[in-house]
């Protein structure tokens, strides 16, 4: 796999949603700072080494 695309929204209680299209992996977060290490924990949950994406995370606008 080489990149995993997670869509981000504004959660309706506060904070922020963000779920990977096309795989089983979503988290959730208070803050993006705080989203960005949620991502990388739930990616490190749900897949196995080898199956990971080469780690860099950007978010988009």
């Amino acid at each position: 796999m080489t990149e995993i695309i997670f869509v981000v929204e504004e959660a309706d209680e506060g904070g922020f949603n963000a779920r990977a299209p096309g795989n089983s992996i979503y988290t959730e977060a208070d803050s993006l700072p705080e989203l960005k290490a949620m991502i990388r924990d739930a990616v490190h949950c749900h897949l196995e080494e080898r199956d990971r994406p080469q780690e860099q995370l950007r978010i988009r606008n």
